[in-house]
């Protein structure tokens, strides 16, 4: 490999390819193109689906996702960027199989929860189905009083799903001895899936997840009278796996003045994450690719590649809970892309502050002036730069919007190489790389961290939240909307 890798270098060197060149925004933001953006997106698409269906952290997809984030960085552009891997642990979990045999015998459609408790195998869980009272103002079976005069020992509870955490429901559905819980949609139409925290493994009943009106149906006869039979499996696992964080940064530049783009690499396990987040890591690269042929970097350019965003941000939070007080310094600004490519986009930058702005502007202009009208949405708590601003490291950075209308295929199988808008990655990726080269030229303007926000006490409640989050894989779901995100009540 390292005469291959030596050969291959000296061959781009005679090409004149590798930082002859002084850098220049304008020319980061052309060599960005489509085709090139498509070609890393392709091969994203590819590993998902010789890896069935998915790159999600934990299973075989994402190790081969890194591989091939690691052979651009490495051995094509190992001459001008310095890359390493950050490992961690982190709580893996997985539902292998889920059914539910209905009080005729008929198998019914039904829905797992992440973080799901297993059922005694092979056959499962075969009790008699028990009501509860459906309470939508305060939520069903979500405190004790609700319980009361409700003998669930040796039976599968019925409870409507809604305004509490699920996972308060089902404490109660065993703390009254039930075995499982079958919980019914609150609203007509698709199962939503959600997660239940792994700080919850132990403490909760088995559940599977069915349309309202199957659980309307089944509670109208258990009113009448009617004895009904019903039988939950659940087939899960959850268990400790390794997780990498990949890090690359130009040789060239000043250490102490850091500027870092991250995107995340990992899916979730229902589907490829071509948008969700191949488009970031894609425009990374594209990026990357093009640095590496320019010198004149003032300050340094720092890549990110995080693992397990999808399952709590673990990835970058453990990268931020690791940093020095002198190592946080020197990051002097963040950009986070993802989901820059959603097939109805709509374009924020994310800014809450005129220190975000600084960075946040550059993109917006370099948007504005590519025929796109970009808005200015607020931070949520759902992406990779969490970590980077309880540090208060001014950050920025572009999102296209999840769920519908933006993106119908969020989180499904079907977000694959099909799920882009071609023109927003596009303009997105320029802008990124328009941005970044900026502030590897200058970054006057750029105030410090706000080391008020990251006190002392402040960053040791971070690091505590990341074991914490490391430890029992507490999850924040993404729920963003128009470039605003928060997290779901589960």
């Amino acid at each position: 490999m390292k005469i291959l890798l030596h050969s291959f270098t000296r061959a781009l060197l005679a090409a004149g390819v590798l930082g002859t060149s002084t850098l220049k925004p304008e020319q980061v933001a052309d060599d960005v193109t489509v085709d090139g953006l498509k070609n890393v997106l392709w091969h994203l698409d590819k590993i998902a689906r010789d890896n069935g269906g998915n790159r999600a952290y934990g299973l075989p997809g994402f190790n081969a996702s890194m591989d091939f984030v690691l052979e651009r960085a490495v051995e094509r552009f190992g001459e001008r960027m310095h890359t390493f891997l950050q490992p961690f642990t982190h709580v893996f979990q997985t539902t292998n199989e889920i059914s539910l045999t209905g009080p005729d015998g008929e198998n019914v459609d039904v829905v797992t929860l992440m973080y799901n408790t297993a059922t005694p195998l092979r056959k499962g869980v075969t009790a008699p189905l028990i009501d509860t009272p459906v309470d939508d103002a305060r939520g069903s079976a979500c405190f004790e009083d609700q319980w009361k005069g409700i003998d669930a020992t040796g039976k599968i509870a019925l409870i409507k799903r809604g305004t509490c955490a699920i996972s308060d429901k089902l404490k109660l559905a065993k703390q009254h001895g039930a075995l499982a819980v079958v919980l019914y949609h609150q609203t007509p139409g698709n199962v939503s899936a959600a997660t239940l925290g792994a700080d919850n493994i132990g403490k909760i009943v088995p559940v599977g997840v069915v349309h309202l009106e199957v659980g309307q149906g089944w509670s109208k006869r258990l009113a009448s009278g009617e004895i009904l039979q019903v039988t939950l499996l659940v087939d899960s696992i959850a268990e400790a796996r390794p997780g990498w964080n990949i890090i690359s940064e130009t040789k060239e530049g000043d250490p102490n003045n850091v500027v870092m783009l991250g995107a995340h690499l990992d899916s979730v396990q229902p589907g490829p994450g071509v948008n969700d987040d191949g488009s970031g890591t894609a425009a990374l690269l594209e990026i990357m690719g093009s640095f590496q042929k320019y010198k004149g970097f003032k300050n340094k350019i720092r890549f990110a590649w995080w693992g397990a965003e999808e399952v709590g941000l673990i990835g970058s939070l453990h990268y931020t809970s690791q940093l020095s007080e002198a190592e946080a310094d020197k990051i002097r600004f963040y950009f986070n892309y993802d989901m820059i490519g959603s097939p109805e986009p709509k374009f924020a930058v994310y800014a809450d502050n005129d220190a975000h702005k600084v960075g946040g502007a550059i993109l917006f202009d370099h948007l504005e002036s590519n025929g796109v009208k970009p808005v200015y949405g607020k931070f949520g708590s759902s992406s990779d730069y969490v970590g980077f601003l309880k540090l208060g490291i001014p950050s920025s950075g572009l999102f296209t919007g999840a769920g519908a209308p933006f993106d119908i295929c969020y989180h499904e199988a079907c977000d694959d190489i099909n799920n882009i808008d071609w023109r927003a990655i596009e303009v997105n990726a320029k802008a990124a790389g328009y941005a970044a080269a900026q502030f590897a030229l200058s970054l006057d303007g750029v105030p410090p961290r706000n080391k008020t926000t990251a006190n002392p006490r402040h960053r040791r409640q971070i690091l505590r939240n990341f074991d914490e989050w490391s430890s029992t894989a507490k999850v924040v779901e993404k729920q963003h909307s128009c470039g605003e995100s928060g997290s779901s009540v589960v």
